[in-house]
């Protein structure tokens, strides 16, 4: 018997294979395809699972491919790698689409002293790349521990867990070398994110890390977790983000290892989703008396996070602000456009308004009861772009946060699988094989790379601009083209407010604001 089979040729056996695999995929009841095109239909699925890869890497021109085109994604590889990141042969944009970006340079740039901090002398780049911030947080509401953030970029709200501990790990070490602060996210604080960086500790609906056995807040384990941690500088209450507000947060069951589940006491083996509202509040003025008290019991500048739809309730918090004195330190608005983590399409797509208009509309509520200058405003929503940088500057942010730019320049590849567990590169899988093949040590230079020409850049617009720091930009510096009827439209004009003055004293004064711990810092 073995002779005769050894005597039968290699194609038959494929031709029998193959026999079987038509008749599995006739007698099967599930796909449609399957039955009426034997083994051919498998390459419909095929083509499908790599459809997004071929209009990315094939089918796509340079400024098509969407949340990022390939042109955005190029510049923030090449300045993470310290390579080429410069455009040759002109601007390949239509300018005269509508929403275009067009920031206004002056006649003569800002000229700077030699001894300033981002003078080019002799042709030299300055030593100085790092911008701080030009408020100082929490000291309005005199807090304690006040925090001027020697980065005015900075690491958004990404929890260990939705990023692997190596994603996390690098760019905590890249931003501690930089100087930039990095939020935790709602998944608590882990490990990795005590690498060196000044740390902003969000807390989410599930309070995870400082929940009690029942999964409500338990404010002795947040004032015992600022006090052990000193690099915690800031506490952010998340009541929604800009991909799913309104909707908790969802880790599944694949993606939760022991030690996640010890950072966030919550059990193993189970998903973990988080309810879409908070139990330690449930209106505005109970919300300011937990900011109060959690300010209070530890001494440090303590803000807000969300997206934007319904204004009702920013205008009470702006009214309870001006009635009681009391209120956040800052106000973090998430655009629409923003989705680190996994939501719904019909959440991603269509829920909460994208930057420009969230922002704008809070904004004018608290300039309307003059509580512009008390607050610091935070601003994040695809804003990791020098060019879309100034734009909110120029519509009153004192701060930018940028998230999935920050995983591009640790090796995201836009691969969209983020929800799977199955990302290519490591950076949002807790998959150990996929894991192992991101390097910290590498991808936390990458990420300094990054922030640190991103910094740059918007310096030197700045100064085209004839300014000095990026606070200085008002709402007539950038336009907007109207699109068809050729005309275009300043940034006050299509939102109907100018921004409030920042008051600011120069750079030179910014740099030594040391006894805050937050602006002496060199990149």
């Amino acid at each position: 018997m073995p002779e005769l089979l050894s005597e039968i040729p290699w194609w038959v056996y494929v031709l029998a294979g193959l026999a079987i695999w038509a008749l599995v995929d006739i007698f099967q009841k599930k796909h449609a395809i399957k039955h009426n095109f034997p083994i051919v239909g498998h390459f419909r699925y095929l083509l499908e699972s790599i459809g997004p890869e071929l209009r990315q890497y094939i089918v796509a021109n340079n400024r098509e491919e969407l949340p990022f085109n390939r042109r955005q994604r190029s510049w923030i590889y090449a300045s993470s790698k310290k390579e080429n990141n410069y455009q040759g042969f002109g601007t390949d944009q239509d300018m005269s689409a509508p929403g275009y970006v067009l920031i206004k340079p002056a006649l003569m740039p800002k000229h700077l002293p030699d001894d300033h901090p981002h003078s080019i002398v002799n042709g030299n780049h300055p030593y100085h790349y790092t911008l701080p911030s030009a408020k100082t947080i929490g000291e309005f509401h005199n807090r304690a521990r006040p925090y001027r953030p020697k980065s005015v970029v900075n690491i958004s709200a990404m929890s260990y867990g939705s990023l692997s501990s190596r994603a996390i790990s690098a760019l905590n070490m890249g931003a501690a070398k930089f100087g930039c602060y990095h939020n935790t996210g709602e998944g608590g604080l882990s490990p990795y994110h005590r690498l060196g960086a000044d740390v902003v500790f969000n807390i989410g609906t599930s309070y995870f890390g400082v929940r009690d056995e029942n999964g409500n807040f338990d404010i002795e384990k947040l004032v015992r977790l600022t006090r052990g941690t000193p690099a915690v500088r800031l506490l952010e209450l998340k009541l929604s983000q800009g991909a799913k507000p309104g909707k908790g947060g969802v880790l599944p069951a694949s993606k939760i290892t022991r030690e996640i589940a010890e950072i966030r006491h919550v059990p193993m083996g189970q998903d973990i989703v988080s309810r879409p509202y908070h139990t330690a509040f449930s209106n505005i003025r109970e919300m300011v008396a937990l900011i109060e008290e959690m300010a209070g019991r530890t001494g440090l500048p303590v803000g807000i996070k969300s997206a934007v739809g319904k204004l009702d309730l920013w205008e009470e918090l702006a009214q309870t602000m001006v009635e009681t004195g009391k209120g956040p330190d800052f106000i973090t608005i998430d655009g629409g456009e923003g989705g680190t983590g996994a939501a719904p399409p019909s959440f991603a797509d269509h829920v909460s308004l994208p930057f420009v208009y969230a922002f704008a509309n809070v904004y004018k509520i608290f300039q309307r009861y003059h509580l512009t200058e008390r607050v610091t405003f935070i601003a994040s929503g695809k804003l990791g772009l020098p060019d879309k940088a100034v734009m909110a500057f120029a519509m009153g942010a004192d701060l930018i946060n940028v998230a999935r730019e920050a995983m591009m320049s640790i090796g995201c590849i836009q691969a969209q699988l983020c929800h799977t567990n199955r990302c290519p590169v490591g950076v949002a899988t807790n998959n150990k094989w996929l894991v192992s093949g991101l390097d910290p040590a590498l991808k936390s230079e990458r990420f300094y790379n990054y922030i640190k020409t991103f910094t740059k850049e918007l310096i030197e617009i700045t100064h085209a601009a004839g300014y000095e720091h990026p606070c200085q930009f008002t709402m007539e510096d950038v336009d907007l083209s109207m699109g068809d009827n050729n005309i275009t439209q300043s940034l006050r004009m299509s939102h109907g407010y100018n921004k409030d003055v920042v008051k600011f004293d120069g750079m030179q004064t910014l740099f030594t604001c040391d006894h805050l711990g937050g602006a002496s810092h060199v990149a």
